[in-house]
């Protein structure tokens, strides 16, 4: 069961000096809701570069392969000589290989933007309020009950409109 401290804050600075001040004191895992995708916040929250650039890698790297296997598996099964000339040879193939690396790498970068993203998303975000679509900053603090307190006063410290505990 998630058990935090919810933070509705209309300044974009407050928000940031909130995400930092929690983070440095380790006071639990922060969430952090916002209508519009902001550097700031991402600078705030420190969070790893995302691993979907891995999923495009990969599926990159297995399309290209594919469409080489394809393309010669094809012309080797079904020969096709013509004066004489090699019946696999890879430069034509590049193309067909291209344009598989391309399918097969974008179709795997929306899959891994889906896995990340959790979508379909079964269950409720904890700590949404439907005014973080509107214009107002959201800071949810996971933490422990013995710091439900010190998240509390951080929050109202930075300059929160509305604090309230949820869980």
């Amino acid at each position: 069961m998630n058990i935090g401290m919810l933070g509705a804050f209309r300044e974009l600075d407050s928000t940031c000096e909130a995400i930092e001040d929690l983070k440095r004191q380790k006071i639990g895992h922060v969430t952090c809701f916002t209508p519009t995708p902001r550097h700031e916040i991402d600078h705030a929250m420190k969070s790893p570069p995302s691993s979907v650039r891995k999923y495009t890698l990969i599926g990159a790297f297995s399309g290209a392969v594919f469409g080489y296997w394809i393309a010669i598996w094809t012309s080797e099964y079904w020969p096709l000589v013509v004066g004489g000339k090699a019946i696999s040879t890879w430069v034509p193939f590049t193309i067909f290989s291209f344009e598989m690396m391309v399918l097969v790498g974008g179709l795997s970068t929306v899959a891994g933007l889906f896995i990340n993203a959790r979508i379909p998303r079964l269950t409720m975000t904890v700590g949404y309020d439907p005014r973080f679509s509107h214009g107002d900053f959201g800071v949810w603090v996971e933490c422990a009950p013995d710091k439900l307190k010190a998240a509390e006063a951080i929050l109202r410290q930075h300059g929160a409109v509305e604090v309230r505990g949820e869980g």
